[in-house]
C-alpha cells in the first residue's frame, strides 16, 4: 500500500516493484527447502478433516483472520473511498494495518508464550477486532486517528494466526499435528472466499456501514464459540 500510494496504480512500474519484492521474499523460503522436520506416521490415521472440530478454537480463528484479513483487507480500499479518503490515503491507512501486523507479532507472541490458556487470548483478540470495527466510522472523521486505530487493530486480529497455531501446537503432536496443521490451512483458505463475499455483500445491502457490520459478526461468532467452550472447559 505505501509503493501504492507514491508509485500510483497506472503504468508497469507497480507490477514490476511488487514482482521484484515477492521474489526477493522467495529466496529464504528457498534457502530453508531441506529444514522441514521428519514426521513419523504412526498405524492408525484419521482423515484431517476430522481436527477441525478437535480443537475448534484453534481452528475457527484462522478462518475469522483468513475472512479478515482477504476480505476486510482487500476491501478497505473501497470502504475508504466511500467515507471520502483519497486513494493514497486509504493506501496509506493499508500500509498502518501492515504495520501493526509486523511489529506487534514480537510482543504478542511473547505474551502467548507465557499464558497458560491461549483461548483466552485468542478472545481478547477477537474482542479488540470487534471494538475496533465498531470505533471505524467514529475515527473515519480523522485520520490520524484511524491509523493508530487501524495500526493496533490490525496487529492484534493477525495475531489470531499466530496464536491459533500456537494453540493448536499446544494441544497436539506427531503425525496428529501434522494432519491438524493440513486442517488449519484449509480453514484460512476457507475464510479467504467468504470474507470476500460477506462484506460485498454488507456494503452492497447497507453502505459502508456494512463493513463494519459484515466484520463484527465474525469477530462476534467467533467470541461466542470460545466463551462457550471456555465455560464447557473444552479445548
Amino acid at each position: 500500500p505505501w509503493l501504492f500510494a507514491h508509485l500510483g496504480s497506472s503504468g508497469f512500474l507497480p507490477f514490476g516493484v511488487t514482482i521484484a519484492l515477492v521474489t526477493l521474499a522467495a529466496i529464504p523460503v528457498l534457502a530453508a527447502r531441506n529444514e522441514s522436520p521428519t514426521i513419523v506416521a504412526e498405524s492408525e490415521t484419521s482423515h484431517f478433516l476430522r481436527y477441525i472440530w478437535l480443537v475448534p478454537t484453534a481452528t475457527f480463528a484462522v478462518l475469522v483472520f483468513g475472512a479478515v484479513e482477504t476480505g476486510g483487507f482487500s476491501l478497505f480500499p473501497v470502504y475508504g473511498s466511500r467515507i471520502g479518503y483519497s486513494e493514497a490515503d486509504a493506501a496509506l491507512l493499508l500500509t498502518m494495518i501492515g504495520l501493526g501486523n509486523v511489529l506487534l507479532q514480537i510482543p504478542i507472541g511473547m505474551i502467548s508464550d507465557r499464558v497458560s490458556d491461549r483461548r483466552y487470548l485468542l478472545l481478547a483478540c477477537a474482542t479488540v477486532g470487534l471494538v475496533g470495527t465498531v470505533f471505524m466510522p467514529f475515527f473515519a472523521q480523522n485520520w490520524h486517528l484511524m491509523a493508530a486505530l487501524l495500526f493496533v487493530w490490525g496487529g492484534v486480529v493477525a495475531a489470531m494466526y499466530t496464536i491459533g497455531l500456537a494453540h493448536l501446537g499446544s494441544q497436539l503432536s506427531g503425525h496428529e499435528l501434522a494432519s491438524a496443521n493440513a486442517a488449519f490451512v484449509l480453514c484460512y483458505g476457507v475464510g479467504m472466499v467468504i470474507g470476500p463475499q460477506a462484506i460485498g455483500i454488507g456494503m452492497d445491502a447497507f453502505g459502508p456501514s456494512g463493513f463494519g457490520w459484515s466484520l463484527a459478526i465474525f469477530f462476534a461468532a467467533y467470541m461466542l464459540l470460545v466463551l462457550v467452550r471456555l465455560v464447557r472447559k473444552i479445548i
